[in-house]
């Protein structure tokens, strides 16, 4: 009889776990809407939403293989000279995500387009934890797309 009870009261527990009850479909909303804010926001070096973006103990990997903090990044956009030069327009494409209770792992091609309207083409891969309700970016690796490769 304890074996029974002890078994029932452990699927109610797991049954109403709150990592149970994730909206995948809502999730994976917010993680396109965040990615595609923070695309807008990097076009324009916006320091603000960097900061919200990349966790505190983020480890990046750009793509010539340099890793390197959030301080970094966050320090790069602080000592960026003014310039009334057009950057170049980043969007997402080809996004995939995957949802593992509170964390995510985001996939895309991210595309440059710069004002002479070249394109440069890079697969981004970003590990996201949700903490205290909000997404942040933990892990980035970024892989140049050779133009021989498109």
């Amino acid at each position: 009889m304890k074996t029974v009870f002890f078994l029932s009261l452990c699927l109610l527990i797991a049954c109403t776990s709150p990592d149970t009850f994730i909206d995948e479909t809502a999730e994976k909303e917010a993680l396109t809407v965040l990615l595609n804010e923070f695309l807008d926001g990097a076009s324009v070096n916006d320091y603000d939403i960097h900061n919200r973006f990349w966790a505190d103990d983020l480890i990046y990997t750009s793509s010539s293989g340099d890793r390197f903090p959030k301080e970094t990044i966050l320090a790069g956009i602080r000592n960026a000279e003014p310039t009334d030069e057009p950057g170049a327009d980043y969007h997402a494409e080809e996004i995939q995500i995957n949802i593992f209770d509170s964390t995510a792992i985001v996939a895309f091609k991210l595309v440059a387009v710069n004002p002479d309207e070249s394109r440069m083409e890079f697969f981004n891969t970003g590990t996201f934890l949700k903490r205290d309700g909000l997404w942040k970016a933990v892990a980035w690796q970024a892989t140049r797309i050779p133009a021989s490769a498109k």
